[in-house]
């Protein structure tokens, strides 16, 4: 069913007549912004790798939400091709006005003995990923008149994560990126924002929620003192693609129980018990 064969009390809803493409949509925060904009009308293409759990959350959204548009799109976000083809598939679904770049990854390890293939990988999926999913997103966006983009930043933008140097320095690069869409495409009506959650239990942080030592750390940084949920991370992607933030461009929220007030997550124990005096490069210096 096309979005302009909708019944006029459905339009009533503020994300009516929009279509958004989520990226790692399968799961996790990019799951949980699907529910966030259908709950106000608007459509979705979810986009990931994982083609069955594609096909498993879509199912279980059509229930939640009947009659809504809710299709899928097999992507990586690291090729090209298959980013470009995606965002088409999106467009020919509806007219697409709003843009989750959500897709991420991360890895762990002492920066003197991150591969080279580790960096790219992360780097390539989080920053480049971001950048192909933006630039063949954009002139379907300005043709529809304009449109909103929010990007998955982290706390580890502007706090040091000690051995998490790619994962820190792509979400660094993330927030630059969109900043620059924002000034350079204004023009078009386009927006672009962020958001920057601390730790949010998800299939991507699994590794640090399931050590004790690392949550409780996490939470002494953090004011509000707990975790955050993914409903909580995708009311913020709300709040960014809907009318409510139409003057709103170029900028980074931070929505992390206050985390970006204090300090990044101390992991030495932790990879001390993994890697031994392997943490540190050899010489005279410790840490």
């Amino acid at each position: 069913m096309c979005i302009r064969d909708r019944p006029n009390d459905e339009r009533a809803r503020p994300l009516a007549d929009h279509l958004a493409l989520i990226t790692g949509g399968g799961s996790g925060i990019g799951l949980a912004c699907a529910r966030a904009l259908l709950a106000d009308g608007a459509d979705v293409m979810l986009a990931a790798r994982n083609a069955d759990r594609l096909a498993a959350s879509a199912t279980e959204l059509r229930m939640e939400f009947p009659g809504a548009l809710i299709d899928t799109v097999a992507c990586d976000v690291t090729d090209e091709a298959s980013v470009e083809a995606a965002c088409a598939a999106a467009a020919a679904a509806g007219p697409l006005r709003i843009v989750v770049a959500n897709a991420g990854t991360g890895s762990a390890g002492p920066f003197h003995l991150t591969s080279l293939d580790d960096w790219n990988a992360v780097l390539g999926t989080n920053l480049t990923g971001t950048f192909l999913t933006l630039k063949h997103a954009v002139p379907h966006l300005a043709a529809n008149g304009g449109g909103a983009i929010v990007a998955m930043s982290s706390i580890a933008a502007v706090a040091t994560h000690r051995y998490m140097t790619p994962y820190n320095v792509s979400k660094a690069g993330l927030e630059m990126l969109v900043r620059q869409v924002a000034d350079e495409l204004g023009g078009a009506g386009i927006r672009a924002n962020a958001v920057r959650p601390s730790l949010v239990p998800t299939d991507i942080s699994a590794g640090l929620t399931a050590v004790p030592e690392i949550v409780d750390d996490y939470l002494e940084q953090m004011p509000l003192r707990r975790l955050g949920t993914t409903d909580e991370i995708a009311s913020v992607v709300r709040f960014l693609a809907g009318p409510e933030s139409s003057w709103i461009t170029g900028e980074c929220i931070s929505a992390d129980g206050g985390h970006h007030l204090r300090r990044g997550p101390n992991l030495d124990g932790v990879m001390r018990a993994v890697l031994g005096d392997a943490v540190a490069p050899a010489g005279p210096s410790t840490l």
